[in-house]
């Protein structure tokens, strides 16, 4: 089981390095095996995101609020933040992006995947058309669907179930991401004492953003550890 801290992305002592990433150490021996059985039928698979901290999950959602970083439409189209009101640019953000101590990447368990031998790390942009037919990423999502439960992995991002959006080259590691439970009040503690953008709001409604944005995901297969 994981500490309050490391399901927060607060403490990264449970982790491991996997080349330019951090995986739980469980979960990275299974991606290990995982990558060495795609490299056999031809498919580089390469670590995009792995394990993700509280600060650097704050960037990312401040820079969306603030319009530093693109803010994208269910459709992929990209939006002005200054022309949203502060509930539809909370929307807005987390239709993609968790919210600062709700990313799956802060356990460890869940990564994101490309095709390192059809596209760069630095050309890839994780959105959908390149896991779809025609995408360079298209093997790698073919390979996967076949072959990741063998490794206990699964896409807890799989269709629209009004929350994240799918998400088919977000993989989380069943046997320990499936125990792992959202502690709404330590989550509440840490927002506020955060520079957060959209904080009054966000307090206001966490209950409701954790069941929107976290719970509402695919069902996972339960792997033994």
């Amino acid at each position: 089981m994981l500490t309050t801290e490391q399901m927060l992305g607060l403490d990264d002592s449970h982790l491991v390095a996997v080349e330019q990433a951090q995986l739980e150490r469980r979960c990275a021996k299974a991606f290990s095996a995982m990558q060495l059985a795609a490299a056999a039928d031809g498919i580089d698979m390469q670590i995009a995101s792995g394990w993700r901290s509280f600060e650097r999950q704050l960037a990312i959602f401040n820079g969306k609020a603030q319009g530093l970083r693109p803010l994208l439409d269910r459709d992929g189209v990209r939006l002005d933040p200054l022309l949203l009101s502060q509930a539809d640019l909370l929307d807005a953000i987390l239709l993609w992006s968790a919210l600062p101590g709700t990313s799956r990447h802060h356990w460890g368990t869940d990564l994101d995947l490309f095709d390192g031998a059809q596209i760069s790390a630095k050309s890839l942009q994780l959105e959908p058309w390149e896991y779809q037919a025609g995408g360079p990423n298209y093997r790698l999502s073919q390979w996967l669907q076949q072959h990741m439960a063998d490794y206990g992995f699964y896409l807890p991002y799989q269709q629209d179930l009004g929350g994240v959006l799918p998400e088919p080259w977000h993989l989380s590691y069943a046997p320990v991401s499936a125990h792992t439970i959202f502690d709404v009040d330590a989550l509440a503690a840490q927002l506020k004492q955060s520079p957060i953008e959209l904080k009054s709001s966000i307090l206001a409604q966490l209950p409701g953003l954790v069941e929107r944005y976290c719970q509402r995901i695919a069902e996972p297969q339960l792997f033994s550890v």
